[in-house]
């Protein structure tokens, strides 16, 4: 079952304190829609546990403590959140390019079937236009 360190002193005390080396912590980031319209609302960050404190014995993240990440970008899960996308994975790609020359064989989305129509009907109006001599 996953754990989860609320964003306060005492989530991050109990954090630093059971936390070791090698653990893999999540943290659920916020995407400013404005900014990136075509992204997921919210995404997940994921960092290894590095190390020990040289002094104080908490957890670290390679210079910082997990405390602190814990009070910065909390909470923090022990566990990837249900339903949500690592930052760092590839965003969804909705009517992208198809592969040449490859066997294509994953489902299209409603999204990527409408775009590829477009751009069937766009093709065609363009040779239509230029095989009339003229060009849109």
């Amino acid at each position: 079952m996953a754990t989860v360190y609320e964003r306060s002193v005492k989530g991050s005390k109990k954090a630093s304190k059971e936390l070791k080396k090698g653990d893999v912590v999540y943290v659920v980031l916020s995407i400013d829609q404005s900014r990136a319209p075509y992204e997921d609302a919210h995404l997940y960050s994921a960092y290894r546990i590095t190390g020990d404190h040289p002094l104080l014995g908490g957890a670290m993240i390679g210079g910082h403590s997990v405390a602190s990440l814990v009070l910065n970008h909390g909470p923090l899960y022990t566990e990837p959140p249900a339903g949500l996308r690592n930052v760092a994975d590839a965003g969804r790609q909705v009517g992208g390019p198809l592969p040449k020359g490859e066997e294509f064989d994953r489902p299209l989305s409603d999204g990527e079937i409408r775009d590829l129509q477009r751009r069937v009907d766009k093709h065609d109006e363009e040779t239509r236009g230029a095989r009339r001599g003229r060009w849109l």
